[in-house]
């Protein structure tokens, strides 16, 4: 019998596309992301598109996996007890509103999971942490931002250093205690929650990578993109790889084979 493929759950954004009175709403997945997962995790992603917080639980009972993805949108403020700084922000609450509550339920339950860049945001302030809305005004710290209006090889090429923790897992899939990695953030990390590990940091001290301690499964995020033309990043390869083998063990538990 053929085996069931390893399920991946993906978020949707939620986008208004087109202009003005033409604008219409829209369900979005970045292709890059779904492409990592199947690709590089070697899993199936899958969306669930109109989705209700109270229907996690039922949901997470059918999938081996989660992967938040980055987004153009931001964690709106108020889900961290701020105040929005920048009214031109794009948020999305509809996905904050599923994204927080799913974090929680992973964790709880198990579930293995892995955060890029808004990913890794909704992990942290999910669990009571907080995020400085503009990294670039901080003293002290580099802008994190790329310009709009270079090309995507630009923008997701290689921007800062990211330093490991001593002996931490990623510094085992980057085979060192650094790695190059690109930056395209606006916001970051500001008080990291209680429960999580720092792993790895920019130079300017910004928290780029970390786990959730303690957890029962796969439980990791980074602030960079790894989807990014994974098969020419070691490190990308090594994650994407650690993640599929823990929806794996997921599916043989969730299915007893």
């Amino acid at each position: 019998m053929k085996k069931p493929p390893i399920l991946v759950w993906l978020p949707a954004d939620h986008r208004l596309l087109g202009t003005g009175e033409r604008s219409m709403p829209f369900l979005v997945l970045g292709d890059k992301y779904a492409r990592a997962v199947k690709a590089d995790a070697h899993a199936q992603p899958v969306l669930f598109p109109l989705v209700d917080a109270d229907q996690i639980d039922e949901l997470l009972a059918l999938v081996d996996g989660v992967m938040l993805t980055g987004s153009p949108s931001n964690v709106h403020p108020t889900r961290f007890g701020a105040d929005l700084a920048d009214p031109t922000l794009m948020l999305d609450e509809a996905r904050d509103d599923l994204t927080l509550g799913l974090v929680q339920a992973c964790v709880a339950q198990g579930v293995p999971l892995l955060g890029i860049c808004r990913g890794f945001q909704e992990i942290n302030v999910a669990l009571g942490g907080t995020l400085h809305q503009k990294v670039h005004e901080l003293p002290g710290h580099s802008d994190h931002r790329q310009s709009p209006d270079g090309s995507y090889e630009e923008q997701y090429g290689p921007s800062h250093t990211v330093r490991f923790e001593q002996d931490c897992v990623f510094a085992r899939w980057a085979g060192a205690d650094h790695a190059m990695v690109n930056s395209v953030h606006g916001q970051g990390v500001g008080r990291l929650a209680q429960g999580l590990r720092a792993l790895g940091h920019a130079p300017d001290g910004l928290v780029e990578a970390f786990e959730v301690e303690g957890a029962q499964a796969f439980a990791y995020a980074v602030q960079w993109h790894p989807e990014w033309k994974v098969a020419q990043n070691p490190l990308s390869v090594a994650l994407f790889h650690a993640f599929g083998e823990a929806c794996r063990a997921r599916q043989v538990k969730r299915l007893g084979r």
